[in-house]
Parts: C-alpha cells; structure tokens; sequence
C-alpha cells in the first residue's frame, strides 16, 4: 500500500538513506528541511515523480499545519543531533528537538501514524553488568538526551505511535557525519593513525544507518502489532567501550594506534549497556554489522579529505 509520508529533516544523515528506501517502497514522500548545512544529499531522488521537497522549518506551525493534513505517515527526524551541538544553541535543541514534536503530536489526527527516532542515550549511566530495557528508568544526561526523553513521552502519549531508541548510529551516508563515534574513530584511524582515549571504559551499543531504515520500515510494515511502544534498536553483539572498538578498527586497520589519557574527561558521560530483545522478538534483526560498517568507512574515507561532514 502506498502512503504519503513526511519526513522532516529528511536531508540529513538518517533521512538521507531513509528517504530514498521509503520511495523504493512506492511510498509518496515530501522532505521539509532547511538545509542548515548546505547538503545537496538527495540530489539522486528529485527525478522521482513521487518526492517532493520543501525548504522550511519544523517549528513553523503555519507550515506544518499545512503539511501534516495531506499525510498518512509523519516521521519526525528534524533535530539538532549530539552533545556537543546541543550545548552550542540551548534553545535551538529545546524548540526543534521537544517543541516541535509535541506540537506536531497535537495537530496529528489518532489515525495518522507517527514513527519518532529517540536516543537510547536516554539511559544515561547504566548499573554495571546489567543491560538496559525499555522499562529501564531513563536518565538522560545531556541536553539532548532531555529533549528526546521528553519528546519521546509527548509522542507515545498518542496511540498511532513508535519510538525507536537508537544506538549510535555508523556508517556512510550522502549527508555524512564524522562527528559520531565509530565514524570519528575510523576516520581518525584512516587519517591519522592514532587516537587518544579518554575514560575508555565508558561502553554504549552500535547500529548501522542502513539498519535503522530497516527499523523504519519494520515498523511501518507491523504497525498495528508495534505502535504505543518504544523499542530499544542496536546490535545486541556490540555492547563495547571505546576501547573494544578501538580494537575492532584495528583488526582491519592494523597500524591503528591507540592510547588511553590517564587524565581528562569525555563531555559525553553516558556509559550504558544495551538489550534489542524486544524488536528483534518483532522479527527484525539487523543486517549490518560493525565489521561491515567498519569496511564501508575505511573505503568511503578514501574519498573525504575534510571535517565538513559534522554537526560541530
């Protein structure tokens, strides 16, 4: 069945292979977007009759409410995305990452469906040795991780809705960015050989961007079984510290260098364990794994010889 879908922020790094899959599907997709780093990321999809793309602001309610009346789907992907950035413009992640989102919940009919990307950064600082659940207490940590948990209430407060809490997200996409982690990591690798640790015992959970499209689609292929629910999305054999990943880089980049600071702090506290049992009991399970993905990087880093493709 065909939908029509829109996708803010649909020129970044999750929409920018997102967006492209859903019009594969036969789906009708228009992208709102502004386009705050200059991306020109789906270029390859305006030949195609059912894109349509608009310049414009999610918090815009005169816009959005347009919008949102001529569309079966939202997925709301417009955010300012990562610690750093979120720091850097307070207001701007408080307006875009949780305003925006509850207001467009407010203007949503129940039959309208909604799937919402969270952050599994959420649980903040997890007990040692135990894995995190989505009835875990959330504790978020950073401004971000705020924003999303409270989004994240606002959205599944409705019942036409899906939150995925996504692990950190790798991989190479048209928007690229070099500011995530295991991205940062191999590019560092890639270019300088070396990397400096701090507090290299912090652990998190890793998925591919290609895997959180198929996450998407899951969804809205088992709407009706998933929806009112939050799901943990990750690859369950990659709960790693920066460490460990430090080591699967090296397995294939083995001039890799690494050494961990005795002194310093990473500005992202977050420190957690993640369990993706109950999307996979749903019947997905990702495809891509972090030696792929690794292998992906090291080759598209051939190609980038600059910092541009960040949020900071």
């Amino acid at each position: 069945m065909s939908l029509n879908i829109l996708v803010t922020g649909g020129a970044g790094y999750l929409g920018s292979i997102m967006v492209p899959e859903l019009l594969k599907k036969g789906h009708k997709v228009t992208v709102l977007d502004n386009f705050m780093f200059g991306q020109d990321s789906l270029n390859a999809v305006c030949v195609d009759p059912n894109f349509s793309v608009i310049r414009g602001d999610c918090r815009d309610l005169n816009l959005i409410s347009r919008l949102v009346s001529k569309h079966d789907v939202i997925i709301p992907l417009a955010a300012l995305v990562g610690a750093p950035l979120c720091a850097r413009d307070e207001i701007g992640t408080i307006t875009t990452n949780r305003d925006s989102v509850i207001s467009l919940t407010k203007l949503l009919s129940k039959e309208q469906m909604m799937l919402m990307p969270i952050t599994n950064s959420g649980y903040g600082i997890g007990e040692s040795g135990t894995l995190c659940t989505e009835e875990s207490p959330l504790n978020p940590i950073s401004l971000y991780g705020k924003t999303k948990v409270e989004a994240e209430e606002a959205v599944l407060a409705r019942e036409s809705s899906i939150s995925f809490r996504l692990a950190t997200v790798f991989g190479f996409a048209p928007r690229m960015r070099l500011d995530l982690l295991v991205n940062d990591f191999v590019y560092r690798a890639v270019k300088d050989k070396a990397v400096v640790l701090f507090e290299s015992h912090f652990k998190r959970n890793y998925i591919h961007i290609r895997d959180v499209t198929r996450a998407f689609l899951h969804g809205l292929e088992n709407f009706e079984t998933m929806k009112g629910e939050a799901y943990n999305v990750g690859l369950s054999n990659a709960n790693l510290s920066k460490l460990e990943l430090c080591h699967e880089i090296q397995k294939q980049l083995p001039k890799f260098t690494f050494l961990e600071a005795p002194i310093g702090e990473d500005p992202d506290k977050r420190d957690y364990i993640v369990s993706n049992d109950k999307i996979e009991a749903t019947g997905f399970l990702p495809k891509y794994s972090l030696e792929l993905g690794i292998a992906e990087l090291v080759k598209g880093y051939n190609m980038i010889t600059n910092t541009k493709y960040s949020n900071v």
